[in-house]
């Protein structure tokens, strides 16, 4: 079904207003934007004008959504808490639409073969909502040929406090008249475009990396603790905000964040397999 101006207009806006209080933004994008920049491997199999909707958590993600979830949802032990909750608003969002036929796709979903089923980072790129940096960007590289460098998304609120968390595909739905955002390159200069790469590939864990720009909103301290604890030690802290009971310790400045998934794709593996956009 082909969408003139004002449906697709309202299919974007109601998702939206479906997930904004929750933290959640919506950006939309064709499947062959997408399909354009990747190899066959991770191409999608729907037509090229396909209408999809990428899903980033902003940093109120953690206490409009995530919390609420976790007093009024059971977690069960096998998938990671926060992806469970990520399923829970995905799903909101489907029963905004029960006429249409959605397939949801989150970030961390793999084949059997382990490669990632869709490439956040590239459709963060093609929707416009945030710039992929790359090794490729950075014309005089400071690194040798053969070292391998991952990738980052930059937001233009956000900078690197925000979430890649899936795509949206409503798959009997075609938009031909959506037309396509350049993403805002906020961080124009080489030298800053290496200096975050480097802090991106090589100190990932000390958070600066997200705050080579002013930013709208950084991550609250409850959600810092949160991400700086390692999974397998999480139970606890969400024990802890079930009863309601903070959990910042009295020095919470040396916190270290041990989840590279934010504002990257599911793999490392992403960075070589992509065709690179820069």
């Amino acid at each position: 079904m082909d969408l003139t101006r004002e449906k697709q207009h309202t299919i974007i806006k109601r998702a939206q207003e479906s997930l904004d209080s929750f933290g959640f933004e919506v950006h939309p994008f064709k499947i062959g934007w997408y399909n354009e920049q990747v190899k066959d491997v991770f191409r999608l199999s729907y037509p090229a004008d396909t209408l999809g909707l990428l899903v980033i958590s902003t940093p109120d993600m953690f206490e409009r959504a995530f919390i609420p979830f976790l007093k009024n949802e059971e977690c069960n032990e096998i998938r990671d808490p926060i992806d469970q909750c990520v399923v829970h608003y995905f799903n909101k969002v489907k029963q905004v639409f029960p006429d249409c036929d959605i397939e949801s796709i989150h970030d961390f979903e793999m084949h059997h073969s382990r490669k990632p089923k869709i490439l956040v980072q590239t459709v963060g790129h093609v929707s416009g909502a945030v710039y992929y940096y790359q090794k490729s960007d950075v014309i005089k590289q400071p690194w040798p040929p053969e070292k391998k460098i991952c990738g980052v998304c930059y937001h233009p609120a956000y900078g690197g406090w925000f979430g890649l968390r899936g795509v949206l595909i409503f798959k009997e739905i075609q938009c031909p008249h959506l037309q396509q955002s350049e993403p805002q390159d906020v961080i124009p200069s080489l030298e800053m475009r290496v200096e975050l790469l480097n802090k991106f590939n090589f100190h990932w864990q000390d958070w600066t990396f997200r705050d080579l720009i002013p930013v709208r909103k950084r991550y609250s301290q409850e959600q810092m603790i949160y991400f700086s604890t390692k999974p397998k030690d999480r139970a606890k802290l969400i024990e802890k905000i079930k009863s309601s009971a903070t959990f910042l310790p009295d020095s919470p400045n040396d916190l270290q964040y041990l989840d590279k998934g934010h504002s990257t794709d599911s793999s490392d593996i992403n960075d070589i397999d992509i065709i690179q956009t820069g």
